[in-house]
């Protein structure tokens, strides 16, 4: 059975990811900062789907949080190794620029672009090590067109695919592949505060997506029909922005 890590894995497009994931087999390590309860629920979930998973606690913003976690849980299982990786932690803090707060700007990218790098390179060695892995990157419609009022978001989601790309070439010749799925708008606890009425008329597909729909081209990119494609960005956003 190969082991998956889900960062940000409580709830939302998450917690769809880690069903999935149990759903193609893996055992999940459901990874959450502060929801220990919705946590609680997604792992509910994985065993349901005849799986089984562990909840691994800690801010992906926090080096030192990040290597001991993994390091403790790499301890309690000698002989295995995370194959698969989904960096999905991610947070908002909107604002205009010239209203921006200097903890607005570093949170997001501290959680978004810091978290992706601290664990990536943590768990990189081990996929190279045994020649086989995935790292699947969520990131956003904003970092690819760029939304008024989200110049951190954007620019973190940003620098998250420009290392996408990056990475995908350094460890291709070892099996392991790096790929980006890009939601637009998704009904989450993320977008529960945008006016979904209004927002949907400027949609193709008149609608939200549902985390669902996210962890489906997730779960792609995890399996062995993927195996060939690497450096990749896949919009998830019912044709709003191509």
């Amino acid at each position: 059975m190969k082991t998956a890590l889900v960062t940000g894995g409580s709830k939302g497009i998450g917690r769809a990811i880690c069903v999935k994931l149990a759903e193609m087999g893996f055992f999940v390590l459901i990874n959450y900062n502060k929801s220990l309860e919705e946590a609680e629920k997604t792992l509910l979930f994985v065993r349901e789907k005849g799986s089984d998973g562990e909840l691994l606690p800690f801010d992906v913003s926090d080096q030192a949080q990040v290597e001991q976690s993994i390091s403790s849980w790499m301890g309690r299982n000698e002989g295995k190794y995370i194959h698969t990786l989904v960096n999905n932690a991610g947070i908002r803090m909107d604002a205009l620029v010239m209203w921006m707060k200097n903890e607005e700007w570093n949170n997001v990218i501290s959680t978004n672009l810091n978290g992706f790098f601290f664990i990536t390179r943590f768990l990189i060695k081990e996929m190279i090590l045994g020649k086989s892995g995935r790292i699947i990157n969520v990131v956003s419609l904003s970092g690819l067109k760029g939304l008024p009022g989200q110049a951190n978001y954007s620019a973190a989601k940003a620098g998250v695919i420009g290392a996408t790309k990056a990475l995908a070439q350094e460890v291709a010749k070892k099996n392991v592949t790096v790929n980006a799925v890009a939601p637009g708008f998704i009904r989450s606890d993320m977008t529960k505060d945008l006016d979904e009425t209004q927002l949907k008329t400027l949609i193709p597909m008149n609608r939200f997506g549902t985390p669902e729909e996210v962890a489906e081209a997730v779960g792609f990119l995890a399996s062995d029909k993927a195996s060939y494609i690497t450096g990749a960005v896949i919009n998830v956003n019912g044709g709003l922005y191509t």
